[in-house]
């Protein structure tokens, strides 16, 4: 069967929608074939006025937005019915997506965002033009797939919109009754009379139940036996609601009301995004109307949000993926916080690696600065002190029980219900994989960080020990004439000074060579993890049975549009339930005894590394600091013998002129330029020894590196 107007022509069996006055198609023009969808308005339409059966004409004539479906044409069936010819999207409605098995909670973030960020432009273009929609749900908001493959989602169904201004009220009721605001909901689901008036607010509540069904996968007030069946403890939930809940779940009959300040933790919104959003829901979904955010409000929130920029941070020590989200003008010291913030790790603990080199930030730079982070490649955040590594980033997902009697319809919920979880237990998977990943690649890149440092100090090592043999040899000189340096009033004589100096080198030197031992020893241990990994298959084994669970859904799906099977079929139906609670249990073996047993294994592998190089990286910094000292001690007996010297110098040329040492003439004797020549001699040494240190930190640095691009070449496999 098929239809037409004078420009499109469409099949009845291709619909795409069904209200209570039309039915949407998908159409295609006579000429150019291009898709379409054309509204069928039905004869129950035309009992409404005509004012407002004109309405979503007018109303979709006025408005041009790209987030807001294109109003091509009106034509007219040869019956005189009239045909709302728009755009066609593609992707289908928000509402389907959401009914997706693997969206049963919630978007993914980015998804999330971009309807975040469509819905918000679409809502600010109504309000431009006065308009309320009076019917924002998940099934009015279309997904068209653009060219790159990303969601633009548009709002549609303006049939019950109108012209209000902010401060003007109106009495007729619309709406779909899970998304409608309390008050509506009382006069026109509870059907109970009251002489309130609404305002444009009741489009901010169907927004926020709209935005938290998109996050989480389900409504955020949910009586016992749901809304449609439960219809006055909805309304209680609605209207009791305590300032600043965003959720309200009754789990029993007549039982209480569980309320939540918090997204589920099981969406999949990072921890930053929900800081974020949780306080714009509770702002809408406020049942006082004098209490609830304004327009105004809604947008300045919003636009905050979605002008924030994601930084993607994996704490070390704590073993735990963050999503920071600022502004691109914010400086450093604000992102410092945000990150202490969320991680606890204050920000004098904090210690930024970036592709396993150290990032040098000063808290005035700008955050528009940092590196491009992702998912896959954060900033690594180390700490001084060593994380407890005890919590797992997840909840093992809820199982339903599967349903003991043959049931088609029963069956058939069941695996759709189950095909959302083990989609969940799949992103689980992948996640403790990513994070398996990050781990054994920061510790590599911490480890790396500390054998450079044991390297640098075994070059100060070098360096202090030729200045000292220097001082040593000039000492040994000095005694040899009959004097010694000149010492200032408290401080250790020369000898004293050097002979501490000698004495704990040795002790330095062992020190810093058993920590690159020990660093060798973590990196093969490291490196053996790298390899397990990467025969993990974990991952394709999991995603294999949720295709096998995904074929028995869709077996079901048939059963359930035959409805009552023949012997055979449902003998078949029975046997393909017992191969569904087989591949549950392996699910759930695959996932408890392989996946979570090898993600614990590496966290205690990795509390005992960190517990080390927290260690390490102290006695470094500890040496860092005394080795300072030493120089500067080195130095000083530098100046010293130098200053004793020159006395030797005085002394000599006046025993040789027989004159005061201050009047001694400058010709000078064989023993003086002796003297002079010693002098010049240690002045010289003194000369290449600086420049010998300056050509061993050059070969230091160079042996790092080449030290390191082999070793980098282990962990490829992560």
């Amino acid at each position: 069967m098929t239809a037409s107007t004078v420009s499109y022509l469409w099949s009845l069996q291709d619909v795409l929608g069904q209200g209570a006055t039309a039915s949407v198609y998908k159409a295609r023009n006579k000429r150019t074939g291009e898709q379409v969808a054309v509204k069928v308005f039905n004869l129950v339409s035309y009992s409404r006025p005509h004012e407002v059966q004109m309405r979503e004409f007018e109303m979709l004539r006025r408005l041009s937005h790209s987030n807001i479906v294109r109003l091509y044409a009106v034509e007219e069936l040869p019956s005189k019915q009239k045909v709302l010819v728009m755009e066609y999207c593609s992707g289908g409605s928000l509402l389907s997506l959401l009914e997706e098995p693997e969206n049963a909670f919630g978007l993914p973030e980015t998804e999330f965002l971009t309807v975040l960020q469509c819905v918000v432009q679409g809502m600010n273009h109504l309000r431009e033009n006065g308009v309320v929609h009076r019917d924002i749900k998940p099934g009015n908001i279309m997904r068209q797939v653009g060219e790159d493959g990303k969601s633009i989602y548009k709002l549609t169904d303006f049939g019950a919109a109108r012209e209000l201004e902010d401060d003007e009220k109106f009495v007729s009721i619309y709406g779909t009754e899970e998304y409608l605001h309390p008050d509506m909901y009382e006069r026109a689901v509870l059907r109970k009379p009251q002489q309130k008036v609404y305002g444009v607010s009741v489009d901010l509540w169907s927004i926020g139940v709209t935005f938290y069904h998109a996050a989480t996968g389900s409504l955020p007030f949910t009586p016992y036996g749901g809304p449609r069946r439960n219809k006055p403890t909805m309304y209680k939930i609605t209207t009791e609601k305590p300032v600043g809940a965003i959720a309200g779940i009754q789990r029993e009959d007549n039982g209480p009301i569980e309320w939540s300040y918090h997204l589920p933790y099981n969406c999949q919104l990072s921890q930053g995004l929900k800081v974020q959003l949780v306080p714009v829901l509770a702002g809408i979904l406020e049942a006082d109307q004098e209490r609830c955010w304004g327009f105004d409000q809604f947008f300045t929130a919003t636009t905050d949000v979605l002008q924030r920029e994601p930084v993607y941070l994996f704490s070390l020590q704590e073993a735990m993926a963050h999503c920071i989200y600022i502004h691109h003008y914010n400086t450093v010291s604000v992102f410092f916080e945000e990150v202490a913030s969320q991680t606890g790790v204050g920000i004098q603990q904090q210690q930024l690696l970036y592709l396993g080199y150290d990032l040098p930030l000063e808290g005035n730079m700008k955050v528009v600065n940092l590196p491009r982070t992702s998912p896959s490649q954060p900033i690594l955040l180390l700490s001084h002190g060593p994380g407890a590594n005890t919590s797992l980033p997840f909840r093992e997902p809820e199982t339903p029980v599967i349903p003991s009697r043959f049931d088609v319809m029963a069956d058939y919920s069941f695996s759709k219900v189950i095909v959302g979880v083990v989609h969940q237990y799949l992103r689980i998977v992948r996640l403790l994989h990513t994070h398996r990943e990050l781990l054994l690649k920061g510790y590599y890149s911490y480890m790396m960080k500390l054998r450079k440092e044991c390297g640098e100090a075994m070059l100060s090592i070098t360096m202090i020990t030729i200045r000292l043999q220097s001082c040593l040899t000039s000492e040994h000189r000095l005694h040899s004439l009959g004097h010694s340096a000149p010492e200032t009033p408290g401080s250790p004589d020369n000898s004293n000074r050097l002979r501490l100096i000698r004495e704990h080198l040795p002790v330095y030197t062992t020190g810093i060579q058993e920590f690159q031992n020990r660093l060798d020893q973590l990196l093969i241990e490291q490196a053996k993890l790298a390899e397990s990994l990467a025969d993990d298959k974990s991952r394709q084994k999991m995603e294999v049975l949720l295709e096998k669970i995904m074929a028995i859904h869709q077996h079901y799906r048939k059963d359930r549009l035959i409805g009552k099977l023949a012997y055979n079929d449902e003998q078949i139906h029975k046997f393909e339930k017992i191969h569904l609670s087989s591949h549950i249990k392996r699910v759930k073996s695959l996932f408890r005894e392989d996946c979570v047993q090898r993600y614990k294994e590496l966290l205690a592998s990795t509390r005992t590394w960190s517990s080390i190089l927290v260690e390490m990286q102290t006695r470094l910094e500890d040496f860092s600091f005394f080795s300072r000292g030493l120089l500067a001690d080195l130095e000083m007996c530098e100046q010293h013998q130098n200053k004793a010297l020159d006395s030797v110098l005085l002394i000599l040329q006046s025993k040789r002129t027989g004159q005061e040492p201050g009047n001694i003439p400058r010709d000078k004797g064989q023993m003086v330029s002796r003297m002079h020549h010693l002098k010049e001699e240690m002045e010289m040494l003194v000369r290449e020894l600086q420049c010998n240190n300056s050509i061993i930190e050059s070969l230091g640095a160079v042996n790092s590196a080449a030290a390191l691009e082999p070793s980098l070449a282990r962990p490829s496999t992560l």
